[in-house]
């Protein structure tokens, strides 16, 4: 029984529920269009309630999920009448079980469950540290073999809540090499015999997965909000709320007009951020990233930094930016540090480096008039509880299982 087909945004070309990253046509994404029109909400814990618009047969059985609140503390010291945080992390006392302490994990789920039931036999990712934690952590519970490429700096987030098992396999690029250096040599490992790309950004699973933060907010709140806040380094976060506000406007229950997109990235590292304050669709490398591996090496939320983001393909975020008039900001450390502590002290949870830098956007939008007072406003705490977590869990590390010197090595020396 399908649920769901995929159709190719630039030539309409549409594909039976299958496994696929692209369309024979052309470069353009692939969009999930399910054929239950309406969200149904299932009676399932975490992200399994959304089951309606996730691409996956069996419906995810996890606690872990999205949360959505109003906020009070902070809402007040910003004068915001309207302000709700959707929070994705470990904070048990609000019902967040996310053990992973970052949103990537609702993207882990559906794309696990997603090969188990294509028949693929182990996925092949790179990450910046949070993504390859999400997939270790679903590995471990699943069984299922992950190949996370991690470049030296993100090493230290490949922490798990429980003991690494042997479906995990982390390969740590050396230093010098950065998340675009990881994609690629993930890109030749995914060709292996046996191996499934995890596809990036190009992943309905992933997308639609991530896209449960907005449809979390419509159901609590009871309409789309007319702003959505988020910190990004790919952009696919950014474009998977715009996605989920186009479904929430079908179904009809939630509002006729699609969430504001506002959001921002970590300087000096911003190239989505300066092509889009020239309207363009390319990012120039030259003119938008001078310097690129440089300017990574300064940046305070390095999960934000991608060479090669999803921004002018069909259906990227310039896409999104462009239907939903939206705003791009560029934060310093200094604006996200104190964003951050000023959240905290008065939410009362810690929260991670990128959504800090999400929080000081809020900050920078609410100063300079682009929200209303009385404006629905949803802020993406991509990821936080960290601290509350070590409380409860005792953590260990992933260890590696080989090391790269450079995307292009050749991969008999490592071994895998």
């Amino acid at each position: 029984m399908g649920r769901f087909k995929l159709k190719c945004l630039k030539c309409g070309r549409e594909y039976d529920q299958e496994h696929r990253l692209t369309c024979e046509n052309d470069d353009s994404f692939l969009r999930t269009e399910y054929f239950e029109k309406k969200l149904e909400l299932r009676n399932q814990p975490g992200i399994g309630r959304f089951h309606s618009w996730l691409p996956v047969q069996e419906e995810l059985i996890t606690d872990a999920g999205p949360i959505t609140y109003k906020s009070e503390a902070f809402a007040r010291e910003l004068g915001l009448s309207n302000l709700y945080i959707g929070f994705s992390g470990y904070w048990p006392e609000r019902s967040a079980f996310i053990k992973t302490c970052s949103f990537k994990e609702l993207e882990a789920y559906p794309t696990m469950q997603l090969l188990k039931e294509t028949g693929g036999k182990a996925i092949v990712l790179a990450s910046a540290g949070n993504t390859g934690r999400a997939f270790a952590h679903v590995s471990a519970l699943t069984g299922i073999d992950v190949y996370i490429v991690v470049p030296d700096s993100g090493i230290s987030s490949l922490w798990l809540p429980e003991e690494p098992t042997e479906s995990i396999h982390l390969i740590r690029m050396s230093p010098g090499n950065d998340y675009t250096d990881a994609i690629n040599l993930a890109g030749r490992i995914a060709k292996l015999p046996g191996m499934v790309p995890e596809g990036g950004a190009r992943n309905v699973a992933r997308r639609d997965g991530m896209g449960t933060v907005m449809l979390d907010a419509a159901v609590t709140i009871g309409r789309i909000p007319d702003h959505y806040f988020q910190a990004v380094g790919s952009g696919t976060g950014g474009i998977s709320a715009w996605e989920a506000s186009i479904r929430l406007r079908d179904d009809g229950r939630f509002g006729q007009k699609l969430a504001k997109l506002q959001l921002s990235q970590n300087l000096p590292f911003v190239p989505m951020y300066n092509a889009w304050q020239e309207r363009r669709r390319d990012i120039i490398p030259e003119l938008d990233m001078k310097n690129a591996k440089k300017q990574i090496e300064e940046t305070y939320a390095t999960v934000l930094t991608n060479r090669a983001p999803p921004y002018g393909v069909t259906g990227g975020l310039y896409d999104a930016l462009v239907d939903t008039d939206g705003i791009m900001y560029a934060v310093t450390k200094e604006e996200a540090l104190e964003a951050k502590s000023l959240f905290e002290s008065l939410e009362g949870i810690d929260i991670l480096s990128p959504s800090a830098v999400a929080v000081a956007s809020l900050l920078k939008a609410v100063e300079a008039g682009k929200v209303s007072r009385d404006d629905t406003i949803l802020l993406n705490v991509a990821g936080g509880g960290y601290k509350r977590l070590k409380e409860d869990f005792n953590l260990s590390q992933v260890p590696p299982v080989a090391t790269a010197t450079d995307p292009d090595m050749p991969l008999e020396e490592l071994n895998i």
